[in-house]
């Protein structure tokens, strides 16, 4: 990769994100890009929702596994590789590991959703289920690197998996000339990272504003200390933004520090009403995570200036369950503040 040193730090160049985009053209297309009316009306400028759950595996982290598996060696991949994850990144991992005949364990904690689980077994994967955090899977994972010599594929502290996230920042650039705000997920920090370093590279004056939910939003509390910090993990329904970003963090935690701009925290209630909403108006399943940035909108967080928004729609991996809880509130409740 070509490694820049900013202000004394380590970081990643835009070559590497557009590298990264022909390196994983083979295995990942770009997503669509679609305007919602009914946001745009409430804003009172142009919505754009990035659909990032329509890859195979129904989430954006299969550009950051496609980019940092593809360039390990031969020698690497024939050892096999290894990886911890709240569930997506784990599919991402599997799934292109399938695709390039390469051996896969996954290490997940016992809080990760039944259906996400399911859908790794499907995959194939060796699934390895440890302890009650990320962290905690973490900590398996390595050791499974010292005892069988798997390479580790970090679910986003990496420069190969920053960089391939980043290649959604690409896409939104070459279709919304006038984009003015993206509003990303937030939870180790890799989706913003790449997306921030993509779109201000091309402008500054591009708005990065993450979102997460309220409960252990471990990269919020870690900005607001100056240093990564640990928190137990809460139940939520935004389980894919759960996980801790690593005491020894080396990237996204000095990466969202320059190219973020906002931070909004989302309300459980609010995070399940906006995932009903866009079931309602769009007829599109999405998972808690990706419905935090639709709630940024609804609960007027983001402000009513000039310019095209662009939502990162994160991903659709959500048990039925709770798509029908969240129906039924939104049949009761619709006419609350959205």
């Amino acid at each position: 990769m070509h490694l820049k040193s900013v202000k004394g730090r380590i970081g990643i160049s835009i070559r590497d994100i557009w590298e990264a985009k022909k390196r994983i053209s083979s295995l990942v297309y770009k997503t669509p890009l679609i305007q919602s009316a009914v946001l745009s009306e409430k804003m009172g400028r142009r919505v754009f929702l990035k659909l990032e759950n329509v890859h195979e595996i129904g989430a954006f982290k299969v550009r950051g596994a496609a980019n940092k598996i593809l360039s390990l060696s031969s020698e690497e991949r024939g050892r096999g590789i290894a990886t911890y994850s709240t569930g997506n990144h784990g599919m991402a991992v599997a799934y292109v590991a399938k695709k390039l005949g390469v051996k896969a364990v996954v290490c997940l904690s016992n809080r990760v959703p039944k259906a996400k689980i399911d859908s790794l077994k499907r995959l194939g994967a060796k699934i390895d289920i440890y302890g009650d955090s990320q962290d905690a899977a973490g900590e398996r994972c390595y050791e499974l690197e010292r005892m069988e010599g798997l390479t580790v594929i970090q679910p986003f502290d990496d420069p190969y998996v920053i960089a391939g996230q980043g290649t959604i920042g690409l896409e939104l650039l070459e279709e919304l000339p006038n984009l003015t705000d993206v509003i990303v997920p937030l939870s180790g920090g890799g989706l913003l990272s790449g997306i921030g370093l993509a779109v201000k590279s091309n402008d500054k004056g591009i708005r990065v504003s993450g979102v997460c939910m309220e409960k252990s939003a471990v990269m919020h509390e870690s900005l607001k200390a100056g240093q990564p910090v640990l928190l137990e993990e809460s139940e939520t329904l935004a389980d894919s933004l759960l996980g801790g970003i690593g005491l020894d963090n080396r990237y996204t935690f000095r990466m969202v520090q320059e190219y973020m701009d906002n931070a909004y925290l989302i309300p459980e209630e609010e995070i399940a009403y906006s995932m009903a909403f866009i079931i309602d108006k769009h007829r599109m399943i999405m998972e808690g995570a990706a419905a935090t940035g639709i709630a940024a909108i609804l609960g007027g967080k983001i402000p009513r200036q000039e310019g095209d928004v662009a939502v990162i729609i994160s991903g659709h991996n959500v048990d039925l369950s709770v798509i029908h809880r969240v129906i039924q509130d939104y049949a009761i409740c619709n006419d609350g503040w959205g």
